[in-house]
């Protein structure tokens, strides 16, 4: 690497640090005007450099501090993880100790099979199908549609089998609500919450998934490029297919680059009507 290009790398490392810290210390996202105050470019400079460093916008990062996942989010970034977090904890690991009991499932409890976690489930009637969620204490692990509730709740046991399942229709009936409105091609009132666990490129490639418009669809070449990795086409598909929470997590608007639908995992009939509904929305 030449001497220049060392030097904006430093530069853009330093202004995602400033950014980072900032929203640690609020404890959420800020502001586009606050962050170009505290990094003085511009919010789509900072937001390409969020992009190269941490791998997703920094509203998303914000989110991340807001709900306890900031340190998954950095985890696979070593270049910034000390340096944002040393300022207020005086070590990452005295950060991972403080704040290890509010951060719900780690990532070694749910390589484990949920061991020790409680999670909630509930079943939503739509004109899609059946949608069952399931949640644990951060937000929705699990989205499904289908007509069987017990095959698709089978799914996610099979996943988390060292995990408890309680069926709790009253708490989940907020994010019950949230399903039907977009099964419907509408949407929220606010986000839903989310507690995914994924590699580093397939969060990158939800978060994606999340900024685009309902009513628009995207090509799997058109996200990749979007997420730095152009040449990731495949890769994003797989992650598009993995995706864990249908609706939520928007994979039913990626396309093929010719315009066709491409695959679905809850099946293309599901895909077509979604699509079609979110476009009405939006055009009216």
């Amino acid at each position: 690497m030449s001497t220049e290009m060392a030097t904006v790398a430093d530069a853009r490392r330093e202004r995602v640090v400033v950014a980072c810290r900032a929203m640690v210390a609020a404890g959420g996202p800020l502001t586009a005007g606050e962050l170009e105050g505290l990094t003085a470019v511009s919010a789509r400079q900072l937001a390409r450099d969020f992009a190269v460093v941490v791998g997703v916008a920094p509203r998303a990062f914000g989110h991340a501090v807001r709900t306890g996942r900031a340190r998954d989010l950095l985890r696979e970034h070593g270049q910034v993880t000390d340096a944002v977090f040393a300022a207020g904890f005086g070590s990452t690991r005295a950060f991972y100790e403080t704040a290890g009991p509010t951060l719900g499932m780690e990532p070694r409890r749910y390589a484990r099979g949920g061991a020790g976690q409680a999670l909630r489930w509930t079943a939503v009637d739509t004109d899609l199908g059946t949608v069952v969620a399931v949640a644990g204490d951060l937000g929705l692990t699990a989205v499904r549609i289908g007509d069987d509730v017990e095959a698709l709740l089978a799914q996610v046991r099979a996943e988390l089998p060292a995990a408890s399942f309680e069926r709790d229709d009253d708490s989940l009936a907020g994010l019950a609500d949230g399903l039907r409105t977009l099964a419907a091609g509408g949407s929220p009132d606010r986000d839903l919450p989310l507690d995914l666990h994924g590699t580093a490129f397939q969060a990158r490639v939800w978060a994606a998934l999340r900024r685009i418009p309902a009513g628009q669809t995207r090509s799997y070449t058109e996200v990749a490029a979007e997420i730095g990795a152009p040449t990731a086409v495949r890769a994003v598909a797989s992650a598009c297919a993995r995706n864990p929470v249908a609706l939520v997590v928007p994979c039913h608007r990626v396309i093929r680059g010719d315009g066709s639908m491409g695959g679905y995992r809850w099946g293309l009939a599901v895909k077509e009507r979604l699509l079609a509904r979110e476009r009405e929305r939006a055009a009216s």
